[in-house]
């Protein structure tokens, strides 16, 4: 799955990223992200071409907009092959939190069904009658344990988050992770962007401190809308794989190796993640 890179050791690959250390140093880490895509917990044959370079760069934009955030990019990339260098990012290693920080602003999703059972998401009682897609009128906090690879994530309560990290560390993963969303939707907003909800992850820095770490407000880990569309009634016009989902949902029962994606889902899911850095961007 993962490619040999001269100057590193594979440590090892997520669903889309593979990690690596670099030979002779202990303090680094090298993410690369690759054009793999993944849907339903599985990573389906096909990759979207350019996929790892956008979702990097989506990182690296949204980085530099928290500046007094805490974030684990390294500025030495002198090291970096030019082969990965658009896909990748060094970093420092981290003792990462066993939280997944998510925050929503919608009620979509898994979150959706998780209020429809129980009138709550991750604990926090929400008012009633809210229908799929609703704006909330606070983001909110809705952690989640992380699961092995090949598991799902388990949402859980913010007294599980403080039991997991210790309390002022929860306190301040809660904090920093609304903060950042606040921001980030405001930013998103301004360039006809409705931010939904978004997954962060911290890690701990020497000083009990926590460091934004991984991808960030990317758009697989952050569900963003075209707002002139919501406006309009229509739910959902999203910048991410959805097309992806969408078809394998009419094609695939779920069983057995997922079929390769049809040339025109590929290109029509690539011009969705090229149009959201395009927006996002376009006004540097």
């Amino acid at each position: 799955m993962s490619a040999a890179i001269a100057g590193f050791a594979h440590l090892a690959s997520g669903k889309v990223r593979d990690l690596y250390a670099p030979e002779g140093r202990d303090d680094a880490l090298l993410l690369v992200a690759s054009d793999r895509v993944s849907a339903y917990d599985v990573v389906l044959p096909t990759p979207i071409p350019g996929k790892g370079a956008m979702l990097t760069a989506l990182t690296r934009w949204w980085l530099a907009r928290f500046p007094d955030v805490p974030n684990a990019l390294l500025d030495d990339e002198s090291s970096v092959p030019d082969a990965v260098r658009d896909r990748s990012m060094l970093v420092r290693r981290l003792d990462m939190h066993p939280v997944e920080c998510v925050v929503r602003g919608v009620v979509t999703g898994s979150g959706y069904a998780e209020y429809v059972e129980r009138g709550s998401i991750s604990g926090v009682r929400l008012p009633q009658g809210l229908q799929e897609g609703d704006l909330l009128p606070e983001p909110i906090f809705t952690p989640a344990f992380k699961a092995a690879q090949g598991d799902h994530d388990e949402n859980i309560a913010f007294d599980r988050v403080v039991e997991l990290v210790g309390g002022p560390a929860a306190e301040a993963l809660r904090a920093t992770s609304l903060d950042v969303f606040r921001r980030a939707a405001e930013v998103a907003g301004a360039r006809g962007l409705l931010l939904a909800d978004t997954k962060l992850e911290f890690g701990a820095a020497g000083d009990g401190g926590i460091v934004l770490a991984d991808e960030v407000l990317t758009s697989d880990s952050s569900r963003y809308w075209d707002a002139d569309a919501y406006a309009e009634g229509r739910r959902g016009v999203s910048f991410d794989k959805q097309i992806v989902r969408d078809w394998l949902r009419a094609h695939w029962d779920g069983t057995g190796a997922p079929p390769r994606l049809p040339d025109e889902v590929v290109a029509r899911t690539a011009d969705r993640y090229r149009e959201l850095l395009d927006r996002l961007a376009a006004a540097d």
